[in-house]
């Protein structure tokens, strides 16, 4: 009788090492496909996370750039040069906010870039808005003193008015220049001990040095000197809070203030000494009033 053949185990995959051989590869794809999604998950909250730190970035830097352009318009003067240039960093900050706005690439190097700019254009504010109102401060000087000239002729005229001998009397002063002037105003910087120094941040105090000029019309005798020291930063200087005289029916604040005894037959030379702090290189303007008269003023520049 003939054997058949009827195949084995392995012909009808009943093999056991090849099954799990199947399994242990489903497995590690597994793993890898649990892996990938927490990854992905992972770079999708991160992108998240950066894009809503750069909205944030990017609207405070509109706000701020808004405001800045603001600011801008609101920056007037009478100076042409000056309008012009203001109009020029005024279309660097529309342009720079129309590029904000339209950004798509952002980043944190587009971050700083926008930032540096934008400081850019806050100090070149600042650069106008001191020359302005430097400009403003001499305007409004120039206006009172224009004010107190015409003020005094209005007293002039009503003294006239009421005493005609009274009003000749003081007409004749004022023609004649019954005002004590002051000349050769110079301001040094001095340290500590008294010793002249060339730079105002080695300074201790100020002294003014000045000569009151004879003037035979004049009253002589006790004159109350006051001067008055504007610094670079537009602010008057002063040794205390308290330091104030009147001047055309008004109180000022002054620097620093001396008594001497003036004879109107000769010229009498002067120092007057500013002890307070704030002393820094730059500009200074100088006003002397005696009398309640500004007797001579200047300008001097400390390095």
């Amino acid at each position: 009788m003939e054997n058949y053949d009827y195949g084995t185990d392995q012909d009808y995959g009943t093999n056991p090492a090849g099954n799990k051989s199947i399994k242990g590869y489903q497995i590690i794809i597994i793993v890898l496909a649990v892996i990938l999604g927490a990854l992905s998950f992972l770079y999708y909250n991160q992108m998240n996370t950066l894009k809503k730190e750069y909205a944030v970035e990017r609207d405070t830097l509109t706000n701020r750039l808004t405001n800045l352009m603001y600011e801008y318009q609101d920056l007037r003067s009478e100076n042409d040069t000056i309008n012009h240039y203001l109009d020029i960093e005024r279309e660097r900050a529309d342009s720079l906010l129309e590029s904000l706005t339209k950004e798509r690439n952002f980043s944190r190097a587009k971050i700083r870039q926008y930032e540096q700019e934008l400081g850019t254009l806050r100090a070149v504010m600042q650069t106008y808005v001191q020359q302005i109102d430097s400009l403003n401060t001499v305007n409004k000087r120039l206006i009172s003193e224009n004010v107190t000239y015409r003020e005094q002729i209005t007293t002039v005229r009503a003294r006239a008015e009421m005493a005609e001998e009274r009003a000749d009397e003081l007409s004749t002063k004022l023609r004649r220049g019954a005002v004590i002037r002051v000349r050769d105003i110079a301001v040094v910087a001095l340290s500590a001990n008294d010793r002249e120094v060339s730079r105002a941040n080695r300074a201790a105090r100020l002294r003014v040095d000045f000569t009151l000029s004879a003037n035979e019309v004049a009253d002589p005798g006790s004159k109350a000197i006051y001067v008055r020291i504007t610094g670079p930063d537009g602010y008057v200087m002063a040794n205390s809070t308290g330091a104030m005289f009147e001047f055309e029916g008004e109180y000022r604040t002054y620097s620093a203030m001396r008594e001497v005894d003036y004879d109107n037959n000769k010229d009498l030379g002067v120092s007057v000494f500013y002890n307070g702090t704030g002393i820094t290189a730059g500009r200074y303007a100088v006003e002397i009033y005696i009398d309640g008269y500004l007797s001579g003023n200047t300008e001097v520049v400390l390095r």
